[in-house]
């Protein structure tokens, strides 16, 4: 069986439908589509996994103390990053308790009742089963990306959430950088015209990484790549330009093609390891090909190309493109068209016309803020400062339980597609029936 429950030699283009996830289970509570919960005036906050992403989200959650959050208590299986979370936190004059060295430290921490908000910043594995049981405990959870890798996880997600009336959202950060809030802005202000079709990636040479023993913690993102051949991480590219073409808020992915070139990256750089290293005589098979690249139509025709590549000497790039009728662009760097300017992108003077005109004006807002906290050039301090904005005002949250599982659902169904040669795979429909309604996004509602 393949890493997320298909097998590599099922027959057929079209039985995969007949799988667990892919038909809508039985409601068993009611949608959390525009859910608002009373105002918390200080969101009580605990943090589970305090490494690369969880060490940063606690000094950001931390800078909002005392008028908006203040973080109760932390958790790592590591003592020494707990323990260090709270010294920092100390320094802030937060006095949050630590809970660590066991595996399931985190399900006593989620038993206080002094916490609002779970924040899960683990392995990918560990993300639903600590959502789910953060909802269960009446906590909001927010949680680092994939939300889920499997369809029965997505079902998890949703479930939970309606069932609970907790929000659930993915921390997609790009959908919060300055370039993505300008562009949503553009085309919210139909700069764009009709919308046709979207270029998004995550390509990022984490080659030496996934291969450092002071790494992911276990190997755990390694494993993955062993063991998975499909997209594995879309959000990061693929998240904004659900956002731009309103997905869920009238238009849906209908079906994603997904294809795979073959392995060699990891392959020949765990040749060259040291003795000594835990993978040096590894002589299992690498599943993930260098480079994945899917296709998704949407319900209106739209077109969305969506591209992972972690292995390859190649300079970091999420492609960011969007085409409409009356203007185009292009990401890395950024580059804008417009229909009656020429045949060429921009010159810079026009170029900043527009950047000053459709500027998203929440990084105006936070811009003292910004600079202080940062995280990835600003857009991880904008994404915190919104999540805990919406429970202070009782809003609700700018992405929610069904976003975190339609994009994560791209990867079992890329693993499906490149399975079965590439065929044609239909996507669930997580809201079960209401995408069809023309909703606003929160960030373009209340700042």
């Amino acid at each position: 069986m393949g890493l997320y429950g298909f097998s590599k030699t099922d027959p057929g283009t079209s039985e995969y439908e007949e799988m667990p996830g892919f038909q809508a289970p039985p409601a068993t509570g009611k949608s959390v589509i525009g859910l608002k919960v009373a105002p918390i005036k200080q969101v009580r906050v605990a943090l589970i996994g305090l490494g690369a992403r969880g060490s940063g989200h606690v000094m950001q959650f931390a800078s909002l103390f005392p008028d908006k959050a203040i973080v109760t208590a932390v958790c790592d299986i590591q003592k020494e990053r707990a323990d260090k979370a709270v010294e920092k936190l100390k320094a802030k004059g937060q006095s949050a308790v630590a809970y660590s060295g066991k595996i399931d430290s985190w399900k006593e921490m989620l038993k206080r009742d002094d916490i609002d908000l779970v924040v899960i910043a683990t392995p990918w594995r560990d993300h639903v089963p600590m959502a789910v049981y953060a909802m269960k405990q009446g906590k909001h959870a927010v949680v680092e990306v994939p939300a889920a890798l499997t369809l029965d996880e997505c079902w998890q997600l949703v479930n939970t959430a309606e069932e609970t009336q907790r929000n659930c959202m993915m921390m997609e950060n790009v959908c919060y950088g300055d370039e993505e809030l300008w562009l949503l802005n553009m085309v919210q202000n139909e700069v764009f015209g009709t919308l046709t079709y979207a270029e998004a990636a995550y390509i990022h040479n984490l080659n030496s990484y996934l291969l450092d023993t002071k790494g992911y913690y276990d190997f755990w993102r390694l494993k993955e790549n062993i063991a998975h051949d499909g997209n594995l991480y879309p959000m990061h590219g693929l998240g904004p330009v659900a956002q731009y073409l309103n997905i869920l808020r009238g238009d849906r992915f209908d079906h994603i093609v997904s294809m795979s070139s073959l392995e060699a990256s990891l392959s020949e750089s765990i040749k060259k390891l040291p003795a000594d290293h835990p993978y040096a005589n590894f002589k299992g098979t690498i599943h993930k090909g260098d480079m994945n690249t899917s296709l998704i139509k949407t319900h209106k025709g739209r077109m969305i190309t969506l591209k992972h590549d972690v292995v390859s000497p190649r300079a970091y790039d999420r492609i960011n493109s969007l085409a409409g009728t009356h203007a185009y662009h292009q990401g890395y760097p950024s580059r804008l068209s417009i229909i009656d300017k020429g045949h060429e992108y921009l010159k810079e003077a026009d170029y900043n016309e527009y950047k000053s005109k459709y500027k998203h004006p929440i990084w105006d807002k936070l811009k003292k803020e910004i600079e202080v906290n940062g995280g990835h050039g600003g857009m991880d301090f904008v994404l915190i400062y919104r999540i805990i904005d919406s429970l202070n005002n009782g809003r609700p949250m700018d992405m929610d339980v069904y976003d975190a599982a339609t994009w994560s659902s791209v990867i079992p169904l890329s693993e499906v597609s490149v399975s079965k040669g590439n065929i044609p795979v239909k996507f669930p429909d997580f809201t079960r029936g209401r995408w069809k309604e023309d909703r606003d996004l929160g960030i373009m509602k209340s700042i």
